[in-house]
C-alpha cells in the first residue's frame, strides 16, 4: 500500500489574499470617497486640500477622494428666532422685544467665504438692529406701529447680508412690551379716556333727546294751533251763518211782523183811558193794505199788495243771503275734520314717532294763509264776519 503524502500550500499563497482583500476595501473605500449624493433642497461648497473648488448641485458628484470636503447649505427660507431683547424709546420709556427673520442663502459660495456661519451672523445682526429701531422711537410708535418697525429692520440688515450672500425675506416683530410701571399708567390712561368718552357720549344723548323732544313740542304745538285757528274759522263762519239765518227769517216777516207788533201795541193803547189816539200815517196805510189783502178784495192802493219786503242787492250779497246752501256745505265739510286725530298726530310727534311726513311750521302757516286768501275755499272773508258781527 503506498503512503499517503499531505499536500502544502504553496509559499506567500496567504499573503496575496490578505493583499487582495485590501485592494478591495481599499477600492470600495475610494469609490465611497469619490461620489456625493446631494439632496434636492440643499448645495454643497467643495474644498479640496482646504481649497475651494466648486458648488456641487443636486444628483450625484464625483470628487477626490480622500482629499476632499464638502460643507452643506439648505436653500430652503430659513427661520431665525431673535431672542428678547431691552431697549429704551426715545422718549425714555424701557422696553423689550422679540422677532423672527426669514433668510434664504442666495449664493451659497459667498455663504461659505464671506461669513463663518452665517445664521449666527444674520440673529446678532438682528438683535443690535432691532434696538437701535426702538431706541429712535417713541413709545406709542413701538406699539402702533409694526409694520414700520419690520421694514426698518429689514432695510438695515439687507446691506451686509447681501455680501454674504443671503437674503432677509421678511422681519415680524412678535411682542413689545414695556415695563410695568408703564402699562399700568397706560391703563390707568386708557381708562381715563374711555371714561371721558362715556361722559361725552352720554352729553350728546342727552342733547340730542333735548332738541328731539323740543322738536316735537315745537310741531305739537303748530298742529295745535292749526286745529284752534280752524275751530275759530268754524265759530265765526257758524257766527256768520247764524247771523245771515236770523236775517233771512227777519225778511219772511217782513211788513206781517211790524203789522203784528203794531197790533199788539194798539190793543195796550187801547186799555187806556185816553179817547183820542194818533197813528203814524205810514201805519195807517200799512193796516188798510194788511186789511185788503185778508179779505181777498182786488183793490190796490198805489198799485202795490200787501207782501214781505225784499232785501236788496247789496245787503244780500253783504250777508251772503244767496249763497247760504253753499255756505252750510262748506261749513259741514269743516266740521268733518277729526280733531281726536290731530291731537293723536301731535302726540305721536311729541314722542318721536314718524318723523318723515312733518312739515315745518312755515310750510304749515304758508298753507293755512294760501287757504285763508283763496276765494273759492272762503266766501265770506274776514271783513264780512266783522261787518255781520
Amino acid at each position: 500500500m503506498l503512503p499517503v503524502v499531505p499536500l502544502q500550500s504553496a509559499p506567500g499563497g496567504g499573503t496575496f489574499t490578505i493583499i487582495a482583500l485590501l485592494f478591495l476595501v481599499l477600492a470600495i473605500v475610494t469609490i465611497w470617497q469619490s461620489v456625493e449624493i446631494v439632496d434636492a433642497t440643499e448645495k454643497r461648497a467643495l474644498t479640496v486640500f482646504g481649497e475651494y473648488r466648486k458648488l456641487l448641485e443636486p444628483g450625484i458628484n464625483f470628487v477626490p477622494p480622500f482629499v476632499s470636503r464638502t460643507h452643506t447649505f439648505d436653500m430652503r427660507t430659513q427661520t431665525l428666532d431673535v431672542p428678547r431683547q431691552e431697549a429704551i424709546t426715545r422718549d425714555n420709556s424701557p422696553v423689550t422685544a422679540d422677532a423672527v427673520v426669514y433668510i434664504k442663502v442666495m449664493d451659497a459660495k459667498k455663504a461659505y467665504l464671506e461669513v463663518e456661519d452665517y445664521k449666527r451672523a444674520v440673529s446678532n445682526l438682528a438683535q443690535t438692529t432691532l434696538r437701535a429701531v426702538l431706541g429712535d422711537m417713541e413709545l406709542d410708535d413701538t406699539l402702533n406701529k409694526r409694520q414700520e418697525i419690520n421694514a426698518k429692520i429689514r432695510r438695515e440688515l439687507d446691506e451686509p447680508t447681501d455680501e454674504w450672500g443671503i437674503r432677509v425675506e421678511s422681519v415680524e416683530v412678535r411682542e413689545v412690551n414695556p415695563s410695568k410701571d408703564v402699562q399700568q399708567a397706560m391703563e390707568q390712561q386708557t381708562s381715563a379716556e374711555r371714561k371721558r368718552r362715556a361722559m361725552i357720549l352720554e352729553a350728546q344723548g342727552e342733547r340730542r333727546s333735548a332738541i328731539e323732544t323740543a322738536e316735537g313740542d315745537k310741531q305739537s304745538n303748530i298742529i295745535r294751533a292749526q286745529g284752534e285757528k280752524q275751530s275759530q274759522i268754524l265759530e265765526a263762519q257758524g257766527d256768520a251763518v247764524s247771523t245771515v239765518l236770523r236775517a233771512k227769517s227777519a225778511e219772511s216777516m217782513g211788513e206781517r211782523a211790524v203789522i203784528d207788533k203794531g197790533m199788539e201795541t194798539l190793543e195796550s193803547i187801547g186799555q187806556g183811558e185816553s179817547t183820542t189816539f194818533v197813528l203814524p200815517q205810514e201805519l195807517s196805510s200799512m193796516l188798510g193794505r194788511y186789511g185788503k189783502h185778508l179779505t181777498g178784495s182786488d183793490v190796490e192802493t198805489d198799485g202795490d199788495q200787501l207782501d214781505s219786503l225784499e232785501f236788496d242787492e247789496e245787503t244780500r250779497e253783504l250777508i251772503g243771503l244767496d249763497n247760504i246752501e253753499e255756505i252750510l256745505g262748506q261749513i259741514d265739510e269743516e266740521a268733518e275734520m277729526d280733531v281726536e286725530a290731530m291731537e293723536q298726530e301731535a302726540q305721536a310727534i311729541k314722542q318721536g314717532e314718524d318723523p318723515k311726513n312733518i312739515k315745518s311750521a312755515d310750510e304749515v302757516i304758508e298753507e293755512m294763509d294760501a287757504e285763508m286768501e283763496d276765494p273759492d275755499e272762503m266766501e265770506v272773508s274776514e271783513e264780512e264776519l266783522e261787518t255781520e258781527k
